[in-house]
């Protein structure tokens, strides 16, 4: 009876508050561990200690096996600050104690085989406290385990250590000896792990269309099996990459939570689109009309694909995380004129003027200095015509509306200059000269002017001279 009740006491410890699962050597972390029945047994009269070890697979399976609370548990490394009292909280008449100031000071590992890395190996937190009930008439020596933990000493371990700790989270079987996992599961298995995983992360699921392409891309084709090997979902490089399966995922994961979050929920992303299939989607659209995917060659980028005036389909080379750190995707889109349509039809301002940074003028600094700008410039692209229509007279694919939000696509600090944004054409049709690139181009022969309307031509550009009298006053 005695063993009965020491078992069931020890099954109500219980770690409340788990440690972060991936633990960085020399970092601070907190746990929160709590005795169920700590108020029933009136424990809190003489509060016990809990001591805090960390300790490998292989130490947590032994443990198990012989249930050797009287012995010492071997560690695998030392904790800072690893004890604590339990306290007893009268409103909720729970006993517990929260560990505030941990840190893992050391780590011993075991030897490694074949492919295996430090990644790969788990350990666990080991909790454990004695306390009598009584007149010393019960002693119960009770433990637990925390969820398996990968320890890591650089940032760069971090996405591997992840792919250990979903694999671990998503796919060890209740009841399991400590931690064993399958080598191969079903993708219907791998396909929520991986929506949950998104979505907690950044405040949208992943779409159906968005599973079929991870699928498509863990398995290297269009025709796949059903299970998904730990090699193929994180060991083995993808097809002519230097980088695995859940490398690129994880990278764009923390791309969207840092940077893209509010697009990503309002649904203005579609991300997970091949490069093939973006162009297909683009082709029968407007000129102007662009979409935003997650890039396949580069780790945690995301590129725009959209409709030149030609009918072609470019895309800009990735914009990564220190990319849009200097200058937000909302802010490079509202830079680049050509872009106007987000796929399929709505204008770009309507999905992201409310992320678009506030243009306010910056004083001079103590030191007299003026804060530069930057802007997104696309060279060699060829100027918009105000007038194009695209083939669709009634919907202009770059309209000339004044309160579209364009910009001034310039990749060097605006000076305050005239934007070099405006229609050049060959010939003196007077609609296609440009002021702008007259003056970017340093003037133009003093005959060309002949035939040039600038009247005309003031009325389709964008520039910050209120009437024509003022720019022919300082352009003489």
């Amino acid at each position: 009876v005695t063993q009965l009740l020491s078992s069931l006491v020890t099954s109500t410890f219980i770690v409340e508050k788990q440690p972060p699962q991936v633990m960085k050597t020399n970092t601070r972390f907190t746990a929160t561990v709590r005795l169920l029945v700590g108020g029933r047994l009136n424990v809190h009269m003489t509060p016990p200690q809990v001591k805090v070890a960390i300790i490998s697979e292989a130490q947590a399976n032994a443990l198990l096996r012989n249930d050797k609370s009287d012995k010492p548990c071997e560690t695998s490394g030392e904790i800072l600050n690893n004890t604590g009292t339990m306290e007893y909280h009268q409103g909720t008449r729970h006993l517990s104690v929260h560990f505030r100031n941990m840190q893992l000071k050391r780590i011993k590992r075991a030897e490694k085989k074949g492919t295996e890395s430090v990644m790969d190996e788990k350990f666990c937190l080991h909790f454990q406290c004695q306390f009598t009930v009584g007149e010393k008439e019960l002693i119960f020596k009770i433990w637990t385990l925390s969820l398996p933990v990968v320890v890591i000493v650089h940032g760069n371990q971090e996405p591997h250590a992840w792919a250990t700790v979903t694999w671990d989270n998503a796919f060890g079987e209740p009841g399991r000896m400590p931690f064993q996992v399958p080598e191969r599961v079903s993708w219907f298995r791998v396909a929520p792990a991986l929506n949950i995983k998104f979505k907690s992360t950044n405040g949208r699921s992943l779409t159906d269309d968005n599973l079929r392409f991870l699928a498509e891309k863990a398995f290297r084709t269009q025709n796949h099996p059903d299970l998904l090997s730990w090699s193929q979902f994180c060991k083995e490089p993808l097809p002519d990459r230097s980088f695995t399966f859940w490398e690129w995922f994880y990278a764009i994961m923390k791309l969207t939570r840092e940077h893209l979050r509010g697009p990503w929920i309002d649904g203005s992303i579609l991300g997970f689109v091949s490069r093939t299939q973006a162009e297909e989607m683009l082709a029968p659209c407007l000129p102007g009309t662009f979409l935003l995917r997650f890039s396949d060659s580069e780790l945690g980028g995301i590129t725009i694909a959209w409709v030149h005036s030609d009918q072609k389909v470019f895309s800009l080379a990735p914009f990564t995380g220190k990319d849009l750190a200097t200058r937000s995707l909302a802010d490079r889109i509202n830079d680049i004129a050509h872009l106007c349509y987000l796929y399929p039809d709505v204008p770009k301002s309507n999905a992201f003027s409310k992320y678009y940074t506030d243009a306010k003028e910056t004083p001079p600094s103590n030191k007299g200095y003026v804060k530069p700008q930057l802007k997104t410039h696309i060279p060699g692209l060829g100027e918009i015509d105000p007038n194009m229509s695209g083939g669709h007279q009634s919907t202009p694919a770059y309209p000339s509306n004044p309160n579209t939000p364009y910009s001034n696509p310039v990749q060097s600090p605006d000076s305050g200059s005239l934007p070099f944004d405006g229609a050049m054409a060959s010939g003196h049709d007077p609609s296609s000269f440009s002021i702008n690139r007259y003056l970017e181009d340093g003037g133009i022969d003093i005959d060309d002017l002949g035939d040039i309307d600038i009247d005309l031509a003031f009325e389709v550009e964008q520039y910050p001279y209120q009437n024509v009298g003022d720019f022919k006053q300082e352009h003489d």
